[in-house]
């Protein structure tokens, strides 16, 4: 049997009994006897009281110490000696030092900014129809890349492609009035050509035929269609560059 420490009798004395260390004192001679004893040491203990102080005690301590310490002199502030007003022009003075040299670096800054140039609406057009042609060239080269190696009962995989080929489709045709604005006659040709194509693969049911996936297949490999992609959409960076060579001739 494990026995109470003195640490659990003394807060089994504090806390008036109860809990588990009672139960225990009635089970344990040993500890009962060591809890009985020490009651009555505790008992014993009578708590000191504290001597009593009145109203004067203060000043009792006060007059005891006052002759140790040193005698405290105020002093008034510098800018008190100097006078409030020249403190007032002081200030004033600064303020000015510092609104100068804010408006001689604002200035300055101004001077050495170059002039911002003025792009006319025709270049912005034609860089938002670059952009637009990249990211449909792009996704083209997915969805064939996707559609060569697709498998044709997996609806899984028809399905998003039949979807994407309806998103590139009604795209396509914008894209294709865009390709004559920026003169470019062999990325217009192209999107003619890819148009049956997306119109086909939009208008699939859930499930893909072999036969006509098979057929789709050598469609894009016979005319190279997937590699004139390719070509079409690295010539994209070449149309940028002369896009901002025209910008470059502007209004400074």
């Amino acid at each position: 049997m494990t026995h109470l420490t003195e640490e659990e009798l003394i807060e089994h004395y504090y806390s008036k009994g109860g809990g588990t260390a009672s139960r225990h004192l009635e089970g344990c001679a040993e500890c009962a006897e060591a809890y009985a004893a020490l009651r009555s040491d505790l008992a014993q203990m009578m708590p000191a009281e504290p001597p009593t102080r009145d109203a004067s005690y203060g000043e009792q301590v006060w007059t005891s110490i006052a002759s140790t310490l040193p005698v405290y002199h105020s002093s008034r502030k510098h800018w008190m000696r100097i006078g409030l007003w020249r403190g007032l022009s002081y200030a004033a003075l600064c303020a000015l030092l510092v609104a100068g040299a804010f408006f001689a670096g604002r200035q300055w800054e101004r001077g050495r900014q170059p002039g911002k140039a003025e792009i006319p609406p025709s270049q912005t057009r034609q860089g938002v129809i670059l952009v637009v042609l990249s990211d449909h060239l792009d996704r083209t080269e997915r969805l064939l890349v996707e559609l060569k190696h697709v498998d044709a009962g997996s609806a899984e995989m028809v399905s998003p492609l039949r979807d994407e080929a309806r998103s590139l489709l009604a795209a396509n045709g914008a894209c294709r009035r865009n390709a004559a604005q920026i003169g470019d006659p062999a990325l217009g040709t192209a999107l003619d050509r890819l148009n049956p194509l997306l119109i086909e693969v939009a208008n699939q049911p859930e499930s893909m035929s072999r036969a006509t996936l098979a057929r789709l297949q050598n469609e894009i490999n016979a005319n190279g269609l997937l590699f004139e992609v390719r070509v079409l959409r690295s010539r994209i960076p070449d149309h940028k560059s002369a896009a901002a060579s025209q910008l470059n001739g502007g209004t400074i």
